[in-house]
């Protein structure tokens, strides 16, 4: 196929965009930027994080994935914010810096809305 898909952007659905763009401003270390229809843009990488109110959000897919490269300072963030992954992943704290099983030295977190969130330490990504 001479004509492959490119995956740019991906939407979270928050309850209130001014506590979802502080929230996620804290944790990722970036600023957003306020989009028109009650959304803000957080560019993670070659793809976006849209972050966008609604009135009955939805949580996105069983986590999304971002690599970092000190996992150590986004895990203080997180740690700060409350809002570290209280569930256990193969068998060893979600909320914790761990090696997983497959390599990846990584940690889980939910923002305020329970869309899961995971941090892995760039150079430890596993890709299968």
């Amino acid at each position: 196929m001479s004509d492959v898909p490119k995956f740019f952007r991906l939407n979270v659905e928050v309850g209130s965009l001014d506590e979802a763009v502080a929230f996620y401003t804290k944790l990722l270390g970036i600023q957003g930027r306020k989009q028109p229809g009650s959304r803000c843009y957080f560019e993670a990488g070659p793809v976006t994080l849209q972050v966008v109110q609604v009135a009955n959000p939805h949580t996105a897919a069983k986590a999304l994935y971002f690599t970092v490269n000190d996992l150590e300072a986004i895990f203080e963030r997180a740690k700060e914010l409350g809002c570290l992954s209280q569930e256990s992943v193969h068998d060893a704290p979600g909320g914790g810096i761990v090696v997983r099983p497959w390599g990846e030295r990584s940690f889980y977190a939910l923002d305020p809305w329970k869309n899961p969130l995971c941090f892995v330490e760039e150079g430890t990504v596993y890709t299968g």
